[in-house]
């Protein structure tokens, strides 16, 4: 059993020790020991006010941990995003429940009986056997650690009984922390609790934080909740001092009293929120486990106002350690999120597609002036992703620059366009009908594919690089990290099938498509030339570009997925093949695990190396089953590609973006197109298997 020691100098935790809670507007990362180590607030895109995990000594964290050596285990509650660490050593075990609060309601709301979403973070500590001595600190560093802020220790006026509580006041956001004592055993008292100031000046730290020391003994419990104050009900250190506790029933639906029955309530009400949609789930085939728990990592990725799907709801989280690759995902990706909706679609969660449709829709009403739309929008949509380095911040492990916003957003990445057809495709199918006015502005997305589809561009992979290193407060100058836009065979398989979708859309609906004819000759004209100037004829398989045939990429692993190319055509098993060789022999996969291409052939311009791709991995593993479904030889290679790829899910179940040579979970976490390629892997695989 792996013994931890207490240290004063925390060091960094690895990325895939961390599980993850949510409430659909933010999320947080709650390490193996017990700390908040990445959380913004209010939302995914704001700024952090813990960021622990990107500097360990300034990034800001919450941090609840034994004084004494122990060992630690961190699990889901079963159906759930609410989260357990629990610290054992001979002397006793303690439990740390983590939640973002969620309201389930049974039935359509009722106006008079609403209950707000409460945006609380909420961390209920309970020993369940002997005696455990733990630490608990909170030291916010709001801004990404940019900003400073007052500490106060208050009245709380949210409580019957005379307690108090923590007021972090900075120039744009403050927070308050409460707690609630009680006892779950008729032998044990309430526990005795007082906070002191803590000063991490020496760190780097811009404002006093919080500590505390709590000797737990069997049935003795404290939950601690931090929030941003109502607006109405907010105050400042001077006034809170003298104002009385209102009761109940004078409070703010958004403010109510704090005690255990509340608490209480919250825990069991966030359960059956996460239990009644998972359950509505209509996966049946093998590995369920896995693909609801991908499922419920997905549902955490949804920012509910407006139906975006955020790729990640970290940022700047290294794809190898040390090195420069280090990108906020914070965002919507037009690519990401279809593929998001896909996977729910496929399990039956339909009412989701339909939300991320009218996000959609919002943005093709608000097109560029030359009818394009970017890769990618901020959760409230959004254009302008400013990309700015934080170089104040260590990164993780030395990782830097530590990146917020995203500078690739007005790249100009043609495969969007299928991924986001073959979402809409899927969603009218399954949830609503598409109506007129929606397909006419699918009618004109497609318009300008085939007015396009002849151009270049920068691929599914390309990012972009500042040029010089300046201060964070001027403007970046930006390369394209490629050199030059290419024909990519990825992006022209992609406006094959953003043509096809419209076409089907058109038959399947006999809606009006005064350009059918159109439509077809370049749908016809793509296939052709993927055909003939992507195919290596000497290494016979298909190159990352018409423009460089000998360099070997994973992305065309789509090709049978959208149905651009059976599976057991001859020069896609060929392809796969070459792909499934190792890195030494011409190939890109190395322990059963694929890379996205070889970056010593394909100069991508960001430097550094990278780990091998979990999205690519999956990709492999579905694309040996759609090859399985006419040789069957081929299925157990891909039962064991999958199998293997589960054992590097951590030990919640969540997936990284990339992973190391020595099986470490790289890049941001957790990464929602890893989750949604395992579920269609698996439900792909499983229904092959089951013929």
């Amino acid at each position: 059993m792996n013994i931890r020691h207490p240290q004063k100098d925390r060091d960094y935790i690895p990325i895939a020790d961390h599980g993850l809670i949510g409430n659909l507007r933010t999320a947080a990362l709650v390490s193996l020991d017990g700390s908040i180590e990445s959380y913004c607030v209010p939302n995914f895109d704001s700024p952090s006010v813990f960021a622990r995990i990107l500097d360990k000594d300034k990034g800001g964290h919450f941090s609840i941990t034994p004084t004494v050596p122990f060992s630690t285990k961190q699990n889901y509650l079963p159906s759930s995003n609410v989260l357990q660490t629990k610290f054992m050593n001979e002397d006793g075990v303690a439990s740390v429940t983590d939640y973002l609060p969620r309201q389930y309601e049974a039935g359509p709301r009722i106006r008079t009986s609403y209950k707000p979403l409460l945006p609380w973070l909420i961390r209920r500590i309970e020993v369940v056997r002997g005696a455990m001595p733990l630490l608990v600190q909170c030291a916010p560093a709001f801004n990404y650690a940019r900003s400073s802020h007052k500490t106060s220790i208050v009245n709380d006026d949210s409580s019957t009984v005379p307690r108090e509580k923590v007021l972090f006041e900075s120039a744009d956001l403050s927070l308050d922390l409460r707690y609630a004592c009680e006892s779950t055993l008729d032998s044990a008292t309430a526990p005795d609790m007082e906070f002191s100031l803590l000063d991490l000046s020496n760190k780097g730290h811009k404002g006093m934080g919080i500590q505390t020391l709590l000797e737990l003994v069997e049935g003795q419990c404290v939950t601690f909740v931090l929030r941003t104050p109502p607006a109405s009900k907010h105050q400042s250190a001077a006034t809170s001092a003298t104002t009385p506790t209102r009761s109940a029933n004078q409070r703010a639906p958004d403010d109510p009293i704090l005690n255990k029955e509340l608490l209480q309530s919250l825990l069991n009400s966030t359960n059956t929120y996460w239990y009644e949609w998972i359950r509505k789930s209509t996966y049946t085939g093998s590995w369920k486990e896995a693909v609801h728990r991908s499922a419920l990592a997905l549902k955490l990725l949804i920012f509910e106002p407006t139906g975006a799907v955020v790729a990640s709801p970290t940022f700047s989280l290294p794809e190898y350690i040390g090195g420069t690759r280090n990108w906020d995902y914070r965002a919507s990706w037009i690519r990401d999120s279809s593929f998001t909706l896909y996977a729910l679609i496929r399990l039956g969660f339909t009412q989701e597609a339909n939300s991320y449709m009218e996000f959609i829709f919002d943005r093709l009403r608000d097109k560029n002036p030359d009818g394009s739309i970017q890769i990618m929008y901020t959760i409230h949509g959004g254009k302008d992703l400013e990309e700015v380095e934080l170089h104040h911040l260590d990164g993780h492990k030395g990782s830097k620059p530590v990146r917020i916003g995203n500078g690739a957003a007005d790249h100009i990445q043609l495969d969007i366009y299928g991924e986001l057809m073959d979402c809409i495709y899927l969603g009218q199918k399954f949830g609503k009908p598409l109506a007129y006015d929606d397909w006419v502005l699918v009618r004109e997305l497609v318009d300008f594919v085939v007015k396009n589809y002849k151009e270049p561009d920068l691929s599914i992979w390309s990012v972009l690089v500042s040029t010089c290193r300046r201060d964070v407060m001027h403007q970046h100058q930006y390369r394209e990290v490629r050199n030059k836009k290419r024909h990519f065979t990825y992006s022209k398989i992609m406006l094959w099938v953003a043509i096809d979708r419209g076409l089907r859309l058109a038959d399947k609906r006999s809606l009006p498509c005064p350009n059918r004819n159109a439509w077809l000759e370049a749908r016809d004209t793509i296939y052709e030339d993927i055909m003939h100037k992507a195919w290596n004829k000497d290494g016979k398989y298909f190159g990352q570009s018409y423009d460089e045939t000998d360099v070997l990429d994973s992305a065309v692993l789509i090709m049978p997925l959208v149905f651009f190319i059976q599976g057991s055509d001859p020069r896609f098993v060929s392809t796969l093949k070459q792909i499934m060789k190792t890195p030494e022999r011409g190939g890109l996969t190395s322990n059963n695990l694929v890379f996205r291409y070889d970056v010593t052939k394909s100069d991508d311009g960001v430097g550094g190396e990278e780990g091998t791709f979990c999205l690519c991995t999956l990709w492999c593993v579905e694309a040996l089953t759609r090859a399985g479904e006419h040789d069957r030889s081929l299925l157990p290679r891909a039962v064991s590609m999958f199998e293997d790829f589960l054992l590097y899910l951590n030990h919640v179940g969540l997936c990284t973006e990339e992973i190391s040579d020595a099986g470490e979970g790289l890049g941001n976490a957790v990464q929602g197109f890893t989750h949604v390629t395992l579920i269609s892997a698996a439900y792909n695989l499983s229904r092959t298997l089951s013929r």
